[in-house]
């Protein structure tokens, strides 16, 4: 007879950190494309800071937990804001490196991220319906973006953001739901967790 030993996990939750700083970081970029004011210092910081290094903290963290879902949506949704953040700034510099064009080069990348998030949706049949309208109104937002900037149409970004505004609120109720959820050791304010089928 052998002894086992048995380590409980008495880690915090980290996914409420990666929501927060995803959702808070989306709405305020998002009430820029919408029209409300120009791309400036505020939302550069909050894409590095919050959006970028706050996710991919919470992503490593996640990583530690077994969370292969999460390490990769946040460690990737992390480094969106730092390369967006990163296209924004390096053209500025006197590195000679040239801005994306947003007719082609931009548009692109935002597609890649559209599809990226379209196969995340699809996770998260399996986890809530919380992060399933998070993905879906991000998947959404992505393609409208890409659609804005490969045709130039204003109007498209303009509904792009209000539609990002929407999606980064979504994240913000996932995250905060979380934590009121879990400081309150009961279900306040619901997620729609999805229950597993038992074989």
């Amino acid at each position: 007879m052998t002894d086992t030993t048995k380590i409980a996990d008495m880690t915090g939750n980290p996914a409420p950190l990666g929501l927060l700083g995803f959702g808070m970081t989306t709405i305020l970029l998002n009430f820029h494309n919408a029209g409300f004011y120009p791309l400036d210092s505020m939302i550069l910081a909050m894409g590095i800071f919050y959006g970028g290094l706050a996710q991919v903290i919470a992503g490593i963290m996640e990583w530690r937990k077994g969370n292969t879902f999460a390490t990769t949506a946040f460690t990737s949704y992390g480094m969106f804001w730092l390369t967006l953040v990163a296209m924004i700034l390096l053209p500025k510099t006197d590195l000679g490196v040239v801005a994306p064009g947003a007719e082609t080069a931009k548009a692109l990348y935002l597609f890649m991220w559209g599809v990226f998030t379209l196969v995340l949706f699809k996770a998260t049949l399996n986890i809530s319906r919380a992060l399933q309208v998070v993905f879906a109104t991000l998947t959404i937002l992505f393609f409208l973006l890409a659609a804005g900037d490969a045709t130039g149409n204003e109007t498209i970004t303009r509904i792009a953001g209000w539609e990002g505004i929407l999606c980064g609120a979504t994240a913000m109720y996932a995250g905060l739901a979380q934590v009121v959820n879990e400081t309150a050791g009961k279900v306040q304010w619901p997620l729609g967790i999805v229950k597993k089928k038992s074989h």
